[in-house]
């Protein structure tokens, strides 16, 4: 009656085998393409070290400046402009504008590729079911795995540092907006895409100014959900040399530095509800120039 109650299980000595050889065409691949992927994500670093740059060797007053502008010609809302120069101000004084700059010149290159990959899979998995079948499942799987899991490929390929760690983050970051930007465009009313069709539309033209404005609200929920992920993976990319907020709160973990910990941490938080808050209300105004321009 051995059989039920021990599972059955690959031998030993098979599974040692099998682990060897995928390891190993692992390690082969690496050797054989790392170089060319270094080369090929080398206008990536070179984006997101001019970013870093920008924020980090600026004068402090011009990038608050320029972050609460940005803030209100996103939002305009005195409300969250004061409450992001609130919030920064506090990250200044108590010393952490550097780690925090590193951070938001991260969040904004792994979000704006995320988009970029983002967005345009999302329409094409939209319109094309064979496609979506592929993709769905496989964001099934990304969005269930263990945000660490990213880190070991990726270190493998590209070894430690900014790049790496970036990769890391746009794989985790990316599928919301995916998703969202398929549901959006998959829930125009079919109504408004047949008055489309009876005008003469074109396929692009249904696309690019029906269905997109349309879904522009759920595809902005999309780039929200995509921040905030970003902004969770920002300790866990530190493990592998991403500088920002991340590293203290791990060095606050191993050397058991509550305040340091406790302080990184609530940057963290207050970076987050800036982008949250300002990725919201450029929502809703969009929405509302939408209901206006349509309606």
């Amino acid at each position: 009656m051995d059989w039920l109650t021990k599972f059955p299980t690959m031998d030993g000595a098979q599974l040692t085998a099998l682990k060897k050889a995928i390891d190993e065409g692992f390690r082969n691949f690496t050797r054989a393409y790392g170089e060319s992927f270094e080369t090929l994500f080398q206008p990536l670093q070179s984006f997101m070290i001019w970013t870093e740059r920008l924020l980090t060797q600026s004068p402090w007053p011009l990038v608050l400046i320029g972050i609460l502008a940005i803030a209100w010609l996103a939002s305009r809302s005195i409300k969250i402009v004061i409450g992001s120069a609130a919030a920064l101000l506090a990250i200044g004084y108590f010393g952490m504008w550097d780690d925090t700059m590193k951070t938001i010149a991260m969040i904004v290159v792994a979000t704006l590729t995320s988009l970029v990959i983002g967005i345009p899979l999302g329409i094409a998995v939209s319109r094309w079911s064979k496609l979506r079948a592929v993709v769905v499942p496989t964001l099934d799987v990304m969005q269930t795995m263990p945000s660490f899991v990213y880190l070991i490929p990726v270190v493998m390929l590209l070894g430690i540092g900014k790049v790496p760690g970036l990769i890391a983050v746009v794989i985790y970051a990316v599928p919301p907006v995916i998703r969202l930007t398929d549901l959006g465009i998959r829930l125009v009313d079919a109504d408004v895409l047949e008055a489309a069709d009876a005008y003469g539309a074109s396929g692009w033209q249904r696309l690019a100014n029906v269905q997109l404005p349309l879904a522009l609200p759920t595809i902005m929920a999309g780039v929200n959900q995509t921040i905030m992920m970003a902004l969770s993976m920002v300790v866990v990319a530190s493990m592998i040399g991403v500088q920002g907020l991340g590293q203290p709160v791990l060095r606050a973990i191993s050397g058991q530095y509550f305040t340091l910990g406790v302080f990184n941490g609530f940057a963290i938080v207050g970076v987050a509800i800036i982008f949250d808050r300002v990725s919201q209300a450029l929502g809703r105004r969009l929405q509302r120039h939408r209901e206006v321009v349509h309606g």
